[in-house]
């Protein structure tokens, strides 16, 4: 059982979305999984003491047509993470990440995310709890570096450690994190990004299973990458902000499987789960927020989002301004 889920979710990782904070709740993953059936999902950092002490069915909940989805899990305390990773296995994740990545203050007082690339000794018992904890996969996101660093040291010594652990799959932002000096924002943009580091990576552990995450804005890109051998490909803003350029056409050209649905069938296929979100006391615009850059690039992509932004917290809002939305869109395209 154990080895048809790594297979699946190995296939799934050659094409994923990246976990973002405040972006990935599981609309937006019901959202991407509408427009791709192959491309791994995943979850926003919880903090495993939230997920131990906190709700979880509001942490963890989600729509069994999301899968195959990861939940990405953010410490630094080998009991806790094997409990939280316990407790996401049971509520029916393809696997468990830990975050070696994320730069945010709030983050960094709690000794977890990118400052754990300083301690790779602990990541290797972090995740070699969580393993002995699951049956699902353990996987790691992790930067190049952190601060005054060297990338071409540190990195490789990380995955060595961390891998002998028991981690063969890693997703390698390919920039350093600033950790002083720098916001969570700036640490997305300003490091310099360094493709060719975690190319060597691969040829230095040809057994790893290493997908590039950093500034890939295309599925030309991802493709570009997987040529040149590496595993997999890691997509954060631009799946977010143009899903459909992103998303769309991904299991065709990625997996090799499938046919392309258009953007305006996606909407359909939305508003049964927007109607059943509002039936039990959701809110339109928690759903159409993540919506809002799928048209991206045509006629009336502008008129559909300021349609969205000017009518979903009205009253008794629901579907049907979703379609006056589209409608935009598609008079234009008549």
């Amino acid at each position: 059982m154990e080895k048809a889920v790594k297979s699946q979710i190995g296939v799934s990782s050659r094409l994923s979305v990246a976990p973002m904070m405040d972006w990935t709740d599981r609309h937006c993953r019901y959202f991407h999984r509408l427009m791709s059936q192959h491309t791994l999902l995943y979850t926003e950092m919880v903090t495993a003491p939230a997920i131990i002490h906190g709700d979880r069915d509001r942490l963890l909940g989600f729509h069994a047509a999301e899968q195959p989805v990861a939940l990405q899990l953010g410490g630094s305390d080998p009991a806790q993470l094997a409990l939280a990773a316990r407790i996401g296995a049971d509520y029916g994740y393809a696997e468990i990440n830990l975050n070696c990545g994320c730069p945010s203050d709030r983050v960094q007082s709690g000794s977890f995310g990118a400052v754990l690339m300083e301690t790779p000794k602990l990541v290797a018992e972090c995740v070699a709890a969580m393993i002995n904890a699951v049956d699902i996969p353990v996987t790691v996101k992790c930067r190049i570096g952190v601060d005054d660093q060297d990338p071409s040291v540190i990195l490789p010594d990380f995955l060595a450690q961390v891998s002998a652990a028991g981690v063969d799959r890693f997703s390698v932002h390919a920039r350093k994190a600033w950790l002083q000096g720098l916001s969570p924002k700036e640490n997305r943009d300003i490091p310099p990004l360094d493709y060719d580091l975690v190319m060597e990576m691969k040829g230095l552990f040809p057994h790893l299973h290493l997908s590039v995450n950093g500034g890939i804005e295309s599925l030309d890109a991802a493709e570009s990458f997987l040529e040149r051998g590496l595993d997999g490909v890691m997509i954060g803003r631009a799946a977010y902000h143009t899903p459909a350029l992103v998303l769309l056409d991904a299991d065709r050209r990625i997996f090799g499987a499938g046919t392309s649905r258009s953007a305006e069938e996606v909407v359909h296929l939305m508003l049964p789960y927007i109607a059943d979100h509002l039936a039990q006391g959701g809110r339109l615009g928690q759903i159409t927020r993540h919506m809002m850059g799928l048209f991206q690039g045509r006629p009336g992509a502008r008129g559909w989002r300021r349609h969205l932004s000017e009518n979903v917290h009205a009253d008794g809002a629901g579907p049907d301004v979703v379609m006056a939305a589209m409608d935009h869109v598609t008079r234009l395209a008549a």
